[in-house]
């Protein structure tokens, strides 16, 4: 790609989307072809078609998977077309990366379902006016044999297994499915199908990702650039985010539970999160950034900030205030909040007064099963206006406005009927 004439302001530009662009970003693959991209751009005022692709296997979005979607937000403030592309025919075989064994199949109806949440909850960070929403049942569906054999032949099986989890199933003995094989070359033909100039995606997809150029070349068109972005680590700051691991922040929890969550966060992964999951502007993460690291900064500050500022994000300015006062409340004055949710009670299913601590626990909706309540009182987690209870096999004689606490955020007062 020949080097593009840029005017002083031109430049200035450039040099300013690029800071904002390439923040936080792994690999840049080629990072000259991307600067040209961009470069060309800005010189013709005509935007780079940036790619994300979603398979819909679940309904529910953490903060981990906003990674990319912020990214896709710089992009979208700065002008530039923004493609997601819903995996509604990909998602229906499920992409193998990472996976020891063949990922279950979902139905047209599940992927249907998930997809109309996630559109909901992805437009919580992006703009639905500035965003090009696209199916890939649209160009894969009408797809003949005859197409799809000609497709595969674009690939070897060589190739295919290079990729890593492929590697390792084949060497391990486990049973790799043929149609597995499809998916990176369904994936790369949606960037075909779209032109797109820049595809994002996380360090594990890089296989996938690279079949979009690959493709792209092999049907005569200009060759996306690929931004690769990290898998964010979750609250206990070594797994990466999953809900099956529990160490996540979901961007649908209550503002209370989400600004709780953030202050859990371990101080070493401040940065990143600041990098990757806000929607701050660039200078101002970069003085919180260098605030922290000359230490002009106290962590605790910048923990309080990015609580507020994901709490912001996805309730509102007003929820996040009210998040961080209950915060400040709760666990700064050790004072039990003022807005605790009542629950009813009726005394008829006492005896003499009396409940089992554990049923009480559940009756109050503070655990979700007896054995949960056992685990709770026996970690010191149970407080009964204030106190810490430690009995789990008592009864508690039960009052009007008894005030019942399990861990550092559910608070439960008793009215009874």
């Amino acid at each position: 790609m020949n080097e593009i004439e840029l005017t002083k302001e031109q430049q200035e530009e450039l040099a300013r989307q690029w800071a904002i662009l390439s923040r936080g970003a792994v690999e840049i693959i080629p990072e000259d072809e991307f600067k040209q991209k961009l470069a060309r751009a800005i010189k013709k005022t005509t935007p780079l078609k940036v790619k994300l692709g979603l398979d819909p296997s679940a309904p529910d979005i953490h903060i981990g998977h906003t990674v990319p979607l912020q990214k896709l937000k710089q992009f979208q403030d700065l002008g530039h077309i923004v493609q997601l592309v819903i995996g509604d025919f990909t998602g229906q075989i499920g992409d193998p990366t990472g996976k020891s064994e063949t990922r279950k199949q979902l139905t047209p109806e599940q992927v249907k379902q998930n997809a109309e949440t996630y559109l909901k909850q992805l437009f919580k960070i992006l703009d639905p006016k500035k965003t090009e929403v696209s199916y890939n049942s649209t160009w894969l569906a009408p797809l003949t044999f005859a197409d799809v054999v000609n497709l595969a032949a674009k690939m070897t099986v060589a190739r295919m297994l290079e990729r890593d989890d492929f590697e390792k199933r084949f060497r391990a003995n486990q049973s790799i499915s043929i149609h597995e094989f499809f998916y990176p070359l369904m994936q790369g033909y949606d960037s075909v199908a779209l032109h797109s100039d820049v595809e994002l995606g996380g360090t594990d997809q890089k296989f996938n990702l690279l079949m979009g150029r690959h493709l792209q070349k092999e049907f005569g068109q200009e060759q996306q650039a690929v931004l690769m972005l990290p898998l964010i680590e979750g609250l206990d700051g070594v797994q990466k985010m999953s809900k099956s691991l529990g160490n996540y922040i979901g961007i649908d929890e209550a503002p209370n539970e989400i600004y709780g969550k953030a202050m859990s966060i371990p101080d070493e992964l401040m940065v990143k999160y600041y990098q990757l999951v806000t929607d701050l502007p660039h200078e101002e993460v970069e003085r919180m950034v260098n605030g922290l690291q000359d230490g002009t900064i106290h962590p605790r500050d910048a923990k309080m900030k990015l609580a507020y500022t994901l709490v912001r994000m996805y309730h509102g300015e007003e929820a996040a205030q009210e998040a961080e006062h209950h915060f400040k409340t709760v666990f700064q004055k050790r004072d039990i909040p003022e807005d605790i949710p009542e629950v009813t009670i009726n005394q008829g299913q006492f005896e003499n007064g009396q409940i089992w601590i554990v049923r009480l626990l559940v009756d109050l909706g503070l655990v979700p099963s007896n054995g949960e309540g056992r685990r709770m009182i026996q970690q010191g987690a149970v407080k009964v206006n204030g106190e810490k209870w430690e009995e789990v096999d008592a009864n508690i004689s039960v009052e009007d406005g008894m005030i019942i606490q399990v861990g550092k955020r559910k608070f439960a007062k008793i009215r009874l009927a």
